[in-house]
């Protein structure tokens, strides 16, 4: 067995999703396991390197995980040779420029999302790194999610018949800050900052739809601010200057239309933050981060309606659950193993910054419809 270290630059580790996924659930949870095994006797050993803007968080996260390597000179660690791979989850108006840093020095790309504030930058961003000849991809979570799994079982099974549609309930209700503590950063309120929920769940809606149901076409959206004054970190009142809700209707190749619903001023009627129904010719499922409930035409009762007659069937206990079926590791781990084994053993990968960059254009073209109040058409995109 030989062991090859792979080492990390990631920058954003400080932030909620970058420490918890993809340092503490990720990358040393790998290392907890031993590393990854290739199949061909050798290990990656995944060795972070801690990047960001404030050294006392860096030091402290270090700490707290017998890690030694920190820095925030992230021009002296794209410097290094023995580098291999630049990680990005920082606050989106400083990714664009920190990864074209990383590509000019010829490190693989894995970064969250989306990948810029614009489609021309994130296109730039795939032409360059496809020009220098490197690895690159972009987290697609939800895709591995033990819900979305169950439901791509049941699509890839011929379940559905004729898909028809899709509709997507997202989003809770995030404390403006006064009374109790927001649970998002305040930068995500400010259109300044790149902050919005089009700019953060569009890209994931593409995605999702891309991969389960077809590409998006053609974008009809209403994104709006419902809550006009937050309070910051520090208690301190701001105005709200990005949207905190969007309405989007999107139609998909194939026929299929898709309504997808993203709110952080919405109090939670579902089972789980996020649910998908699907409705086909021949069945219908519900698919949310963890659970999966499906109904098949054989099984649909035939309700009549009356107002006049309280009901007096329980339409939840009518659907059947989704079993598991297998093991599900943590999604955001899933998809690091994979990216490590495309940089290191050519393992086919196709979540790259070209698709990252679709998800950008469905963001853009998502806030134009919702300005404009049309329909806009999603042209294909290319290097």
């Amino acid at each position: 067995m030989t062991r090859k270290t792979v080492r990390i630059a990631m920058n954003g580790v400080t932030g909620r999703m970058g420490y918890r996924q993809h340092l503490v659930r990720s990358i040393l949870a790998l290392r907890e396991q031993g590393g990854l095994r290739l199949g061909d006797g050798t290990v990656l050993w995944p060795e972070p390197i801690l990047l960001g803007r404030r050294e006392h968080a860096l030091r402290e996260i270090a700490d707290r995980h017998g890690l030694d390597q920190v820095s925030t000179d992230v021009d002296a660690v794209l410097a290094d040779p023995s580098v291999d791979i630049y990680f990005d989850s920082q606050v989106t108006s400083a990714r664009e420029e920190s990864i074209k840093k990383a590509i000019a020095a010829g490190k693989h790309i894995y970064t969250e999302k989306p990948t810029a504030t614009g489609l021309a930058g994130a296109l730039e961003l795939a032409r360059l790194a496809h020009a220098k000849g490197i690895k690159h991809g972009v987290v697609q979570d939800k895709i591995f999610l033990p819900g979305l799994l169950k439901l791509k079982r049941l699509i890839d099974g011929g379940f559905f018949g004729r898909i028809l549609s899709v509709r997507g309930e997202f989003g809770y209700w995030v404390f403006e800050g006064d009374w109790q503590p927001a649970q998002r950063p305040s930068w995500n309120y400010r259109a300044e900052d790149g902050g919005g929920i089009v700019v953060d769940m569009f890209p994931h809606w593409e995605y999702v739809l891309h991969e389960l149901f077809g590409r998006v076409k053609s974008v009809q959206a209403l994104a709006t601010t419902h809550i006009p004054q937050r309070w910051d970190e520090q208690g301190k009142p701001y105005d709200a200057t990005a949207d905190d809700a969007a309405y989007g209707v999107f139609e998909l190749e194939g026929g299929a239309i898709a309504q997808i619903n993203s709110s952080w001023a919405v109090r939670v009627n579902r089972d789980e933050l996020v649910e998908f129904q699907v409705d086909g010719t021949e069945g219908s499922a519900v698919a949310g981060l963890r659970k999966c409930r499906a109904q098949h035409r054989s099984a649909t009762p035939k309700p009549v309606w009356n107002p006049d007659l309280p009901a007096t069937e329980a339409f939840r206990d009518q659907w059947q659950e989704v079993p598991d079926n297998g093991d599900f590791d943590n999604g955001f781990k899933a998809q690091w193993e994979l990216f490590l084994r495309h940089v290191h053993a050519d393992a086919p990968y196709h979540w790259d910054l070209l698709a990252g960059a679709r998800g950008v254009q469905l963001a853009e073209l998502g806030l134009k419809s919702s300005t404009e109040g049309r329909r806009i058409e999603v042209p294909e995109i290319a290097l």
